[in-house]
């Protein structure tokens, strides 16, 4: 399959009310495993990726470890893979492009992209952040840029959710309109508030997997389930429970 037909294969799968179902990755052998197990795509997750490797999250891994893995991911499956790429790696467009682009040349069908400067709890304006969208959608035409934003993500408090909206859909919209394909809300949970987000966005939405089910999320009309941290976590506890076991 060429890198054509993946990112092609790849952005049909996203179909609000039946989504897309992401079970995070972080190497090569977490991948052929997801893959061996049905999975239709393949996506990494910045924290595994980074705890697998004994970092912290928040680019705190090398970039070229990164795409390295990337690579190494791509090559191990014949299925569409999508790498966290967290904030880019850089803040002004010019980086971001070259940054992408050397993504997309380990044959990435798509990435995350995020909104929040990372290592610090600021959000980039609506206006900076889509032109960074835009920097990124420059790098490669096919690539499919999941553009998310962290506004649910860094209010712990769910009661507060509903009041975050309207920004959050002014940013759905600012990010599409500058390339982006998908709009990610982790850390949003309330299905009537997911709901209003997937009804709001000119783009298909991507939820993270805590707090709801798949037939919430489905009911709710999100395109895209992804599960981050949690299966590197799962398997984490398994290892150390196996261990415990042992006589």
């Amino acid at each position: 399959m060429t890198y054509s037909d993946r990112a092609a294969a790849f952005a049909a799968l996203h179909q609000p009310g039946n989504p897309l179902v992401l079970y995070n990755i972080w190497d090569a052998g977490s991948a052929k495993a997801i893959a061996g197990a049905g999975a239709s795509a393949l996506a990494t997750g910045s924290f595994p990726v980074a705890a697998a490797q004994g970092f912290a999250d928040g680019e705190q891994v090398p970039l070229e470890f990164v795409l390295g893995n990337a690579e190494r991911i791509v090559a191990a499956t014949d299925l569409p893979v999508t790498i966290d790429f967290e904030g880019g790696y850089g803040r002004e467009p010019e980086q971001l492009t070259a940054n992408v682009k050397r993504l997309a040349a380990t044959g990435a069908a798509g990435l995350n992209f995020e909104d929040q400067v990372v290592g610090s709890n600021a959000f980039y304006s609506i206006d900076e952040q889509a032109r960074r969208v835009a920097a990124v959608r420059a790098a490669d035409a096919e690539l499919f840029v999941n553009a998310r934003t962290d506004l649910f993500l860094k209010e712990r408090d769910g009661t507060k959710h509903a009041a975050l909206l309207p920004e959050a859909l002014e940013r759905a919209a600012a990010y599409a309109e500058a390339g982006g394909n998908g709009f990610f809300v982790p850390g949003l949970s309330d299905p009537d508030l997911i709901a209003q987000v997937c009804a709001g966005s000119p783009v298909p939405v991507n939820t993270m997997m805590r707090g709801i089910t798949l037939e919430t999320a489905r009911q709710a009309g999100v395109a895209r389930c992804s599960y981050g941290p949690i299966p590197h976590a799962k398997l984490m506890q398994v290892l150390a429970e196996h261990f415990q076991s042992l006589e």
